[in-house]
């Protein structure tokens, strides 16, 4: 299998014990991180932070363009969760103008940010224990 791979064993994590949960959870992961990709978002970055964090096992980070693209693709994200894993979204931000949104869906953080706002608060350097995870399409 290839690195690429969603249905590989965690290589980043080799102390974490994969389960059938934990695997379902990657791919959950893999398939947010290609759909913010695809909706033109970019600097996508998801890291493993099992065994660093004990507030979530996967953080993704996104720079959108818009409010209204990160919105978009905040909906998208959360049907995906919704009908495909039965994963709900925790809470909600009703900021109408947005440079940073949070979809916490409990195990899964992702940040969609505008790019100054993620320069700003530069969480992937809080994040820094955490190991890269491998999310592309093979070319």
């Amino acid at each position: 299998m290839s690195e690429n791979s969603i249905e590989s064993p965690n290589e980043v994590n080799k102390e974490v014990a994969e389960t059938p949960e934990s695997i379902e959870l990657k791919r959950f992961v893999v398939e947010s991180a290609r759909l913010l990709k695809d909706t033109h978002c970019e600097d996508v970055i998801v890291l493993d932070v099992r065994g660093v964090s004990q507030l979530t096992d996967y953080v993704i980070f996104a720079s959108g363009t818009s409010d209204r693209q990160m919105r978009s693709v905040g909906d998208d994200i959360e049907q995906l969760a919704k009908k495909q894993y039965g994963m709900e979204r925790l809470g909600q931000e009703r900021d109408p103008s947005i440079t940073w949104l949070v979809l916490d869906f409990s195990s899964v953080m992702i940040h969609l940010f505008e790019p100054a706002t993620r320069a700003h608060y530069d969480l992937e350097l809080m994040w820094g224990d955490g190991k890269r995870v491998a999310w592309e399409r093979e070319s």
